[in-house]
C-alpha cells in the first residue's frame, strides 16, 4: 500500500469554498479507494487574529474528520520572510519532526501548491506537480510570475502542453497528459425529471488579471468568471430554460447582479448555497445541469480544460452545457455534454437536453464514468508519478479510456 501526501492548496483559509474542497477530495477519495495512505498537507495563510486562525483550522479538521482524514492532516504556516531568509515552518497539531517523519516515508508528495516551500518537497522521497491551471501556469512560469520548485514529475490536466499544438511554452519540462478525477463512489447517479434550473457555482469579479507585454508595454488584461459571463448575458432571453448562478458575490458587485437579474439570470449566493462540502454537493445534484463559462485564458490557451465541476455534475447524471476550451481526443459534444462557443450555440444545446432529458442524464453519467472515474486515472498517476522511468512514458490520459 503506497502512503500518499495531498499538498492543497487554499482551503483551510477558502471556509465558504465548498466546491473547492471537493478539487482535492477527488483526489484522495479515488487514492483511498485504490488502497493508499492518504495525507493532507496544507499552508495556512495568516490571518492576524489568533481566534479566527483557530476557527479555520477547526472547521477544516471537523470537515477532514468527515472524510476519513482524521490524524492525517499536515497543516502549517509559515512565519514572515526575513530579508534574504526564509521563515521557520510552524506546524499545527504536530512537531516539525513528526511531520518531516510523514514526508520522509510518504512514497510521494503530489502537489497542487505551485509555490510551495521547496524545504517541504525536500523532505519528500517522490514529488509529482499536478497542474490545474493548464497554460496559465505555463505562462507564469515562462513570464517570471511564479518560480517554481523543482519536481520529480510534472503532470498536466491538459490535452496539449508540451505538444506542438500547444499555445504556451512547455518551460523546458515533459509533461505528463492526465485527466481530472471524480470519485463516482462519492458522487452517484441522481435523476429527477422535475429538477428545472440549469445552475453553476462559480467566483466572480477578483484580482485575477494577466499581465501582458504588448507593443513592448506591460498591460493588465481580466481574467475572470464575470468577463466570461457577462458576455453571455443575453441568453436568458433566447431559451426558456431557468438558468441559476450561485456566484461568491461582495458588495462592490451589486451593479453587477442587478445586470445579470435585469436579463433574467437567478442569482444566489455560493455562500449560503454551496458553502461547505455537503452543501455544494447537495446544490449541483438538485439541478437540473450545468450552464458554465470558462475563464478567458482557458478559451484563449485552448487547453482542452475541463472544471473539475463540471464533472461532479456530469457524475451526478446532470448534462452539462460549458463553454469551449480548445480541440480534444475526448470530450464529448452532443450527448450529455456540449461545449459551445456562441451564445446561439448554447441556447440550441440547451433546448436539445430538453428534448430528451434522460437520455442526456444517462450520457452525462457515462461520460463521468468513461473518462474520469477517479480509480482508473489515479492508479495511472500512481504508475506514472513513482515509475523510475526517465525516458518518453504513456501519457496518463491513454491508460484511463
Amino acid at each position: 500500500m503506497s502512503t500518499v501526501v495531498i499538498s492543497a492548496y487554499k482551503v483551510t483559509n477558502f471556509t465558504d469554498g465548498g466546491g473547492h474542497f471537493w478539487v482535492y477530495m477527488q483526489y484522495v477519495q479515488g487514492l483511498r479507494l485504490l488502497g493508499c495512505e492518504v495525507y493532507w498537507l496544507e499552508q495556512l495563510r495568516p490571518v492576524g487574529d489568533p481566534e479566527r486562525e483557530a476557527q479555520l483550522v477547526s472547521t477544516f479538521l471537523d470537515r477532514a474528520k468527515l472524510f476519513g482524514l482524521e490524524g492525517r492532516t499536515l497543516l502549517y504556516a509559515r512565519d514572515r520572510d526575513r530579508e534574504g531568509e526564509a521563515g521557520s515552518i510552524r506546524f499545527i497539531g504536530r512537531t516539525q519532526s513528526q511531520a518531516e517523519a510523514i514526508l520522509r516515508r510518504a512514497d510521494l508528495v503530489l502537489n497542487f501548491h505551485y509555490a510551495i516551500d521547496p524545504r517541504l518537497l525536500a523532505w519528500a522521497r517522490r514529488t509529482a506537480l499536478v497542474d490545474i491551471d493548464p497554460g496559465l501556469l505555463q505562462f507564469w512560469m515562462s513570464t517570471g510570475q511564479i518560480h517554481m520548485a523543482p519536481h520529480d514529475r510534472y503532470l498536466t490536466i491538459s490535452e496539449t502542453i508540451g505538444t506542438p499544438a500547444a499555445r504556451v511554452p512547455d518551460c523546458g519540462l515533459r509533461w505528463i497528459h492526465t485527466r481530472p478525477p471524480v470519485c463516482l463512489e462519492l458522487w452517484p447517479f441522481t435523476y429527477d425529471p422535475q429538477a428545472e434550473a440549469f445552475t453553476t457555482v462559480s467566483t466572480w469579479s477578483s484580482t485575477n488579471w494577466l499581465k501582458l507585454t504588448e507593443n513592448g508595454k506591460t498591460v493588465l488584461r481580466e481574467n475572470t468568471k464575470r468577463v466570461s459571463f457577462l458576455q453571455f448575458v443575453e441568453l436568458p432571453r433566447h431559451t426558456r430554460q431557468p438558468l441559476e448562478l450561485a456566484l461568491y458575490l461582495v458588495d462592490d458587485d451589486a451593479e453587477d447582479r442587478a445586470r445579470l437579474e435585469h436579463h433574467g439570470w437567478r442569482v444566489r449566493d455560493s455562500r449560503e448555497f454551496a458553502g461547505s462540502p455537503e452543501a455544494y454537493q447537495s446544490y449541483v445534484q438538485r439541478s437540473r445541469g450545468e450552464f458554465s463559462c470558462a475563464k478567458p485564458s482557458y478559451v484563449e490557451f485552448q487547453s482542452a480544460w475541463i472544471s473539475d465541476r463540471t464533472l461532479c455534475y456530469l457524475a451526478s447524471g446532470k448534462p452539462a452545457v460549458v463553454q469551449h476550451t480548445g480541440p480534444s481526443s475526448y470530450l464529448p459534444h452532443g450527448e450529455g455534454m456540449f461545449r459551445f462557443t456562441s451564445l446561439d450555440e448554447a441556447a440550441q444545446a440547451l433546448a436539445t437536453i430538453n428534448t430528451d432529458y434522460k437520455r442526456h442524464c444517462r450520457a452525462a453519467r457515462e461520460i463521468a464514468e468513461t473518462h474520469f472515474d477517479s480509480k482508473r486515472i489515479l492508479e495511472s498517476v500512481l504508475n506514472a508519478a513513482l515509475s523510475a522511468d526517465t525516458g518518453a512514458a504513456a501519457p496518463v490520459a491513454e491508460a484511463t479510456t
